[in-house]
């Protein structure tokens, strides 16, 4: 199916940035202090090893550890995500390709954000990697609501939704992602998917197949890998 216009819907952590370098583990020190105080008790803290596996299930099981939170222990979602992104100086944890800005501009169509990050750590992301001006949407964590409920990646229902709402049809957008789980949830809609797989992630190859339809090392990659989509 032609369509006139491609919609590049980009994830921002460990695909716009290596977010695992820095980022990724002081994001999962803050949540499990975090979350080690706020189930403690009069005896203190919960173990440390206990809620870590806590907020890795929460991860896989919801697409973002602070649903699981939400849903099963009534944590704030504004005070979650406050906490888990408190860093001293950000612009010292990210670890970023030269030229990166220039990339994303080459691709013709509009670009869109859509991270399970919150918004105003995307936002100070975007502005210090300077790829904001070449965005027309910022969709974060915040946004992604279904009937007034979370719904982060790698939900349908928000896709879907999103796409509703700007009149988009599924064969126009493009998810460019480090995560197979939120590549396949797009795939099964009708989106087309790009893989990224330079940041440290080991994915199987049997894995890929059915949910994918290009890999990359590397955003730069994308004007070549997806000129015949355009």
């Amino acid at each position: 199916m032609k369509q006139t216009k491609t919609i590049w819907l980009f994830d921002l952590d460990n695909t716009l940035h290596n977010a695992s370098a820095a980022v990724f583990p002081a994001i999962a020190e803050n949540m499990t202090r975090y979350m080690a105080e706020f189930l403690g008790d009069e005896n203190g803290p919960f173990d440390l090893a206990k809620v870590n596996a806590l907020r890795m299930e929460y991860l896989q099981r919801y697409g973002a550890t602070m649903k699981g939170m939400v849903v099963h222990h009534g944590v704030r979602e504004d005070e979650f995500l406050r906490e888990a992104h408190r860093f001293a100086h950000l612009p010292a944890l990210l670890h970023y390709e030269r030229g990166l800005a220039r990339v994303v501009a080459s691709l013709p169509g509009t670009k869109v954000l859509f991270t399970n990050a919150p918004d105003q750590y995307a936002r100070q992301v975007m502005r210090f990697l300077r790829l904001h001006p070449h965005f027309d949407h910022h969709v974060s964590i915040e946004s992604m609501r279904v009937h007034g409920k979370s719904h982060p990646k790698p939900s349908k229902a928000f896709l879907r939704k999103f796409l509703a709402q700007h009149g988009w049809h599924p064969r126009q957008c493009v998810l460019v992602e480090d995560s197979l789980a939120n590549l396949s949830a797009a795939k099964q809609i009708g989106m087309r998917t790009v893989l990224v797989t330079g940041h440290g992630q080991h994915v199987p190859q049997k894995s890929i197949s059915a949910r994918v339809d290009i890999t990359v090392k590397s955003v730069f990659e994308l004007p070549r890998r997806t000129s015949r989509w355009r």
